[in-house]
């Protein structure tokens, strides 16, 4: 079999078991990938590449720590604290609500934060005759990237097993230092953008119709408004949580920070961003079991628990059936897909783009595509620039969870979910929002890098 038959065959399993684990959803995505993984292995005789153990790891810890955190009441007051800075601010809410909801999912490394906002967000800006639409659906798609900004993400892990080692090395503080600005860039403008779509509350007809027959409030109708509570013990776990996130940007910031070991040859050596990861997360749950006390029986019940196994799960499949599949092809990608992605670099994020819209996972986007542009010679640093505003492709259909739930909260009906797939209401700002977050991370991994 020539090498051209053996790769367009062996690129057709990882694209069906792609396909097969999005239709299956959850953990069926990695179970998938591993199917594929044993495809290649035992009918093309591929040599298995290296699973994703150090991702893994990283996810593992990161989860215990957050879900922990979370038992012990820590997002609920995130979440009190993210709702009152918008309900200070409600004119300015389509742009104040998404930048308060990216600065949480950053702080928590979970676009679960979200969940418990959105009757918040629908709240304030409907009482202040502000149609539902606008800061629900860009605060629903800054989630899609917010977690290439974040530390303690699946998405971060991901990325930092792949761009933190030889010959790359770049680490932690070089990535925030291109997603953070790149992924402020994109909120803002899409806010501007859609802060001037669809009429306004008053000028709504339909909307004023609903009012005027009694089956919508009164928006100046006096009210009690969404109000959230947390606990003392839920406080002290959160700040202990984000306490131990900064502790991650310092040591990846800082290196010398990090103990350093003799390697071979003599010379000290700190140790990686991702042994640095876990110890760090081991030690905040161990804090979080202290200070907060969560009842431990409920740790695996809460929904940063769950969503964490299942992107291990995703990523570990999917993730391993790449690498078996670049492994053996390297030579080909580097010499065809290198050409086409050094003539045309934003390829590689629309190949970014397509997979997080596929697969609805950033993890799995980032093991799929990532390795594959660091092969054919793009610099880490402009991967890095289109990876996060790409992550926004999970968005491109209306069947992510926060899509539906924003839907869902707005009753005026206007956050709609479409019905011919790409004519839902977080199309448009999705669009807006990858385009200027890939545009601007590609200027500033040019400028600093």
């Amino acid at each position: 079999m020539t090498m051209d038959v053996s790769f367009v065959l062996e690129a057709v399993v990882v694209l069906a078991a792609i396909v097969m684990g999005t239709r299956s959803g959850g953990v069926g995505v990695g179970v998938w990938g591993g199917l594929g993984v044993a495809v290649l292995v035992f009918v093309f005789g591929e040599r298995p590449g290296e699973p994703p153990i150090d991702a893994l790891l990283i996810i593992l810890s990161v989860v215990t720590a957050a879900s922990l955190m979370q038992a012990a009441g820590g997002i609920d007051w995130m979440v009190q604290v993210a709702a009152r800075v918008i309900q200070a601010h409600p004119r300015q809410i389509t742009v104040l609500a998404p930048l308060t909801a990216f600065a949480f999912s950053i702080g928590s490394g979970t676009g679960n934060i979200l969940y418990p906002l959105l009757p918040v967000i629908y709240d304030v800006s409907y009482r202040n005759h502000i149609r539902p639409s606008r800061p629900l659906t860009v605060s629903v798609v800054q989630s899609g990237m917010a977690l290439a900004a974040s530390p303690v993400s699946a998405a971060m892990a991901a990325m930092l097993t792949l761009t933190d080692v030889a010959p790359y090395d770049f680490g932690l503080a070089q990535i925030l230092s291109i997603t953070i600005p790149a992924a402020l860039a994109g909120i803002v403008v899409t806010a501007l953008v859609v802060g001037r779509m669809g009429k306004d509350l008053d000028d709504d007809p339909e909307i004023q119709e609903r009012i005027r027959s009694g089956a919508l409030p009164d928006p100046d109708a006096a009210g009690e408004t969404v109000e959230l509570t947390s606990t003392t013990a839920g406080r002290n776990s959160a700040i202990v949580f984000l306490l131990g996130v900064l502790a991650i940007v310092a040591f990846g910031l800082f290196p010398d920070l990090r103990p350093s070991f003799a390697e071979e040859g003599g010379e000290a050596v700190p140790i990686d961003m991702t042994t640095t990861i876990e110890l760090v997360m081991f030690t905040v749950g161990v804090l979080i079991i202290l200070i907060g006390r969560p009842k431990l029986s409920e740790v695996p019940s809460t929904s940063v628990f769950k969503s964490g196994l299942v992107a291990a799960i995703a990523l570990f499949g999917i993730a391993w059936l790449t690498a078996t599949f670049i492994a053996a092809h390297e030579e080909y990608i580097v010499s065809t897909v290198g050409a086409w992605v050094t003539d045309w670099r934003f390829i590689f994020a629309v190949a970014v783009f397509l997979v997080a819209a596929l697969t609805t996972s950033q993890s799995t986007a980032t093991r799929t595509i990532v390795p594959i542009g660091l092969a054919v010679g793009l610099s880490p640093a402009l991967v890095t620039g289109m990876w996060a505003g790409a992550l926004n492709g999970i968005y491109t259909l209306p069947a992510n969870g926060t899509q539906i739930a924003a839907a869902n909260f707005d009753l005026t009906g206007s956050t709609k979910l479409g019905g011919k797939l790409l004519d839902h209401s977080f199309f448009v700002p999705m669009l807006v929002m990858s385009a200027v977050s890939i545009g601007v991370g590609a200027l500033i991994a040019v400028v600093l890098y």
